[in-house]
């Protein structure tokens, strides 16, 4: 290293750093690594605040895809299920009017089977049938199309159609005729 290099250096060494002169320590001024721990600290704390900060935001982004793919996943169930209920209730009506004598039938036993096998799907999708007969008439799961004249209009004493819930959520509302009459006196209609 030449002289002219060396001046150079110590020139750059003892240069003011945030208001205060570095040296190499000669002379008793403050070594450049006592004046950096400062800086450096709170360099470091900020850091590790943009860190933490980083870390919670993501937790939150997660948090919120994962609730937006559940209520994705929901609507589209709920929109699926609900197509379905009609080929139920079809499959449903017909084996309700099978002769008596005809019920034996293979075929009438394999609309049977598909029935079945239909309606397990439901209950494993978590569709269930609104309770309607005999159930004090309530709008927000019935729909009354017919009433009993000269009733309160109360409870429900008939139901023409099934209707369903996904958890919580009702995929179609059962459609009722609302009447005075006591449970005794109710009967189901298939």
């Amino acid at each position: 290293m030449t002289d002219q290099q060396k001046t150079e250096l110590d020139e750059k060494q003892n240069e003011p750093v945030n208001g205060k002169t570095i040296t190499n320590g000669e002379n008793g001024a403050t070594p450049a690594a006592e004046i950096d721990v400062e800086t450096l600290t709170k360099e470091r704390d900020d850091l590790l605040d943009q860190l933490k900060r980083s870390v919670a935001e993501f937790a939150n982004y997660r948090r919120r895809v994962d609730q937006e793919r559940f209520q994705i996943r929901e609507i589209a169930s709920r929109d699926i299920l609900g197509q379905v209920l009609p080929v139920l209730d079809d499959l449903q009506r017909a084996l309700a009017s099978v002769p008596e004598q005809d019920a034996e039938q293979p075929w009438v036993q394999g609309i049977r089977h598909i029935e079945r096998k239909l309606a397990g799907l439901m209950e494993r999708s978590g569709v269930t049938a609104v309770e309607a007969l005999g159930q004090p008439f309530d709008p927000s799961v019935h729909e009354a199309v017919a009433t009993e004249p000269g009733s309160t209009q109360n409870i429900v004493v008939e139901v023409y159609q099934t209707g369903y819930k996904l958890g919580q959520s009702l995929l179609r509302p059962a459609m009722v005729k609302v009447g005075d009459r006591s449970e005794e006196e109710i009967k189901p209609v298939a």
